[in-house]
């Protein structure tokens, strides 16, 4: 009996405020949709981060014949100069940072060179000679790729040091500026969805304020009376969830693994798996800020 009463009354507030009720269904369903791109976009960075991480060298360019850079001064490596560095990077100092060392020769060098460039003319103007040798270094853990890169840096008979990660992080810096601009913007539609729940409730309260005041006589408690309203915003909020959990799996099977996967190919994506774990915590988010909401906002407007 009590809860056919109670659907009843949230029927009849669905029925007399549809048009509230659907703009709580359209912001909610909107302010989660950017939440979720926030959650995905998270989760992207981090996708990219153990892709590019994983392949990430420090490379030891070594000096040769037409070097320029001031620790080339004297010249091309000498044989002393090259084992000291081999001998640096196994020393036990490094041991903890160096997962395992390559040698890269003259012609190893050319011929990488040439497979790359080899659609491109400049490859036709490069000899063997004219290529570095270098030693490839794979980390252990790839942000700590400064302190393999300060031992070796300036030192005689290395011409340069470099690492992908002087790329990636800023990469990854702006990507992270971007995604927290996307969280700025989903927390300010949240609060607009969060008004538009505690306006449309008191909207309602105050249109049904006469039966809520007969049920507060007849000795109905507190709860019982808030129920319909609390449940009604929860129900607007549950279909907003459902509208912005369609999106974040449509643009995920759509835009990013239909799309983008297939014309920029050089890291991996995010995938539905990625997009239905964030579906839960769309449905928690938006279903504990309408109920919370609908709760604070008819401890005013149900006092008789």
């Amino acid at each position: 009996m009590r809860f056919q009463f109670i659907l009843d009354e949230i029927l009849i507030g669905l029925r007399r405020n549809i048009a509230m009720a659907i703009s709580v269904v359209l912001v909610t369903g909107v302010s989660l949709s950017l939440v979720g791109f926030g959650f995905l976009a998270q989760r992207q960075v981090g996708t990219m981060k153990d892709y590019w991480y994983d392949r990430v060298q420090v490379s030891i360019f070594l000096c040769g014949d037409v070097s320029t850079a001031a620790s080339c001064a004297e010249g091309a490596v000498t044989a002393a100069q090259k084992s000291q560095i081999q001998a640096d990077l196994s020393a036990p100092q490094l041991a903890g940072y160096i997962k395992k060392v390559y040698f890269e020769s003259k012609q190893q060098a050319y011929d990488h060179f040439k497979e790359q460039y080899k659609d491109s003319a400049l490859a036709e103007n490069v000899t063997p000679d004219q290529m570095p040798e270098s030693y490839r270094v794979d980390l252990k853990n790839p942000e700590q790729y400064k302190v393999v890169a300060d031992v070796f840096q300036d030192r005689p008979g290395v011409e340069s040091v470099e690492s992908q990660n002087q790329v990636l992080d800023r990469l990854f810096a702006l990507l992270g500026q971007l995604k927290l601009g996307a969280w700025l913007l989903a927390a300010v539609t949240l609060l607009c969805s969060v008004l538009l729940v505690a306006t449309t409730i008191r909207l309602t309260a105050f249109t049904r304020r006469r039966e809520t005041g007969i049920m507060r006589l007849v000795g109905a408690s507190n709860f019982f009376i808030q129920l319909p309203f609390i449940l009604e915003s929860m129900i607007a909020a549950a279909l907003g969830a459902t509208l912005a959990s369609v999106a974040l799996v449509a643009l995920t099977k759509f835009e990013i693994q239909g799309r983008l996967a297939h014309s920029l190919t050089f890291t991996n994506y995010v995938g539905i798996g990625d997009a239905l774990l964030v579906v839960p915590w769309l449905f928690l988010i938006g279903l504990g800020i309408a109920g919370v909401s609908a709760f604070l906002a008819l401890q005013r407007y149900l006092r008789v």
